[in-house]
C-alpha cells in the first residue's frame, strides 16, 4: 500500500497505477497560457501606465498583503506543511493554509504536492519534473534547461500521479472538496483586488488599477519568484550542505520567496520547517511558523538542532 512515509522514502518502489491520469488536456493547456501571458503582459503595460505618477499607496498595500497571504499559503501551506509535513495543525488552520496557496494560482494542493514530492525523489535526475540539468551540462543545453525548468516544464503534457505521491491528500475530503472547487479560489484572488481597490478609492479606475496590481502584477512576481527556486536555485548559488542532488542557497531571492530561496539545506533535510538556518539567512516562512507555534495554532514543529544542522554540512566546522 503506498503511504505518504513511503512517498517521501528515496528508496521506496512503487507500481503504477493503471488507472491514474497521465496526460492534461487541451483546456488545461490553454487556460495555463492565460495565467502565465497575462500577468507578464499586465505588468508590461504597469510601467508606462505609473511611469508619472508612480504605485498608488492603496495599490501597493492591497498587492503586498495578497503576496503575503498566497505567497505564504504556498511556502508554509502547501510545502512546509502539506508536502513535507514540518509540523501538525488542526483541521481549520489546515484549511486556511491549503486555500491561501490556491490563491497563488500555481495548482491545486493535491497537484502541487505530488509534483514537488516527485521533485525531490528524482532531484537532478532522469524523473524530476523540473530539471535545469535534463539536457546537459554545456551552456546550450543549461539555457534550455534553465527554460525547461522555470515555466517549460508545465506544458508537458504527461502528469504527476496524484494517487501514488499524494496518496493521504487524494483520501482527505478537505483536500479533495478544495481541489474540485479550484476554480473558485482563482475567481477570488483575481477579483478581491479590484474589489477591494474600488470601494477603498470609490471609483471604477481604483478598481482597475487594483487589479492590475494586486491580481496580475503580484501572480506574476510570486510565479516566477516559485518558478526561480526550481531554476535558479539548482544552477548558481552557494552549497554548504551535502545533498545528492545540485539545490543551492540564493541569499537575492530570500526575502521574495519567503525563505525558500535557503534552499541547500531544504533538500540537505526535506521535513525541517526552517530552511535559512546559518547567521543572517532571513526566513520568513519559519518566523510565522514560529507565530503560529506560540499562538498554539502548529505543534510538533520539526526545528532542526545543531546537530542536525552539523551533519548535514558539507565541510564540518
Amino acid at each position: 500500500m503506498t503511504t505518504a512515509e513511503s512517498v517521501l522514502d528515496p528508496v521506496e518502489s512503487f507500481e503504477d497505477d493503471p488507472d491514474a491520469p497521465r496526460t492534461k488536456s487541451w483546456t488545461q493547456q490553454i487556460t495555463l497560457t492565460i495565467f502565465i501571458v497575462a500577468p507578464f503582459v499586465a505588468t508590461v503595460l504597469a510601467v508606462p501606465l505609473t511611469w508619472n505618477r508612480g504605485l498608488g499607496y492603496r495599490d501597493a498595500v492591497i498587492a503586498g498583503v495578497l503576496y503575503a497571504i498566497s505567497g505564504l499559503g504556498i511556502t508554509v501551506g502547501y510545502h512546509r506543511y502539506l508536502t513535507h509535513r514540518g509540523f501538525k495543525t488542526s483541521r481549520p488552520v489546515r484549511i486556511a493554509l491549503a486555500v491561501a496557496g490556491c490563491l497563488a494560482l500555481q495548482a491545486t494542493p493535491i497537484q502541487w504536492v505530488a509534483d514537488h514530492r516527485r521533485h525531490h525523489r528524482f532531484s537532478d535526475k532522469p524523473g524530476d519534473p523540473h530539471s535545469p540539468w535534463r539536457y546537459g551540462e554545456g551552456l546550450g543545453a543549461l539555457t534550455k534547461g534553465f527554460v525547461y525548468s522555470h515555466f517549460g516544464w508545465l506544458y508537458d503534457w504527461e502528469t504527476t500521479d496524484e494517487k501514488r505521491y499524494a496518496p493521504e491528500l487524494v483520501a482527505d475530503p478537505d483536500m479533495v472538496f478544495i481541489s474540485r472547487f479550484y476554480v473558485v479560489w482563482v475567481a477570488i484572488s483575481l477579483l478581491v483586488a479590484p474589489l477591494v481597490g474600488g470601494l477603498w478609492g470609490w471609483s471604477w479606475n481604483s478598481a482597475l488599477t487594483a487589479f492590475i496590481w494586486g491580481s496580475l502584477v503580484r501572480i506574476f512576481v510570486l510565479h516566477h519568484v516559485t518558478f526561480a527556486i526550481n531554476s535558479v536555485c539548482h544552477i548558481t548559488g552557494r552549497r554548504p550542505f551535502k545533498t545528492r542532488d545540485r539545490s543551492q542557497n540564493v541569499w537575492w531571492l530570500a526575502i521574495l520567496s519567503f525563505g525558500e530561496s535557503w534552499h541547500n539545506f531544504h533538500h540537505a533535510e526535506p521535513t525541517s520547517a526552517r530552511h535559512g538556518v546559518r547567521a543572517l539567512e532571513v526566513d520568513l516562512s519559519a518566523m510565522l511558523i514560529k507565530a503560529m507555534e506560540k499562538l498554539r495554532l502548529v505543534s510538533d514543529v520539526r526545528w532542526p538542532d545543531r546537530s542536525i544542522i552539523q551533519r548535514r554540512r558539507a565541510v564540518p566546522a
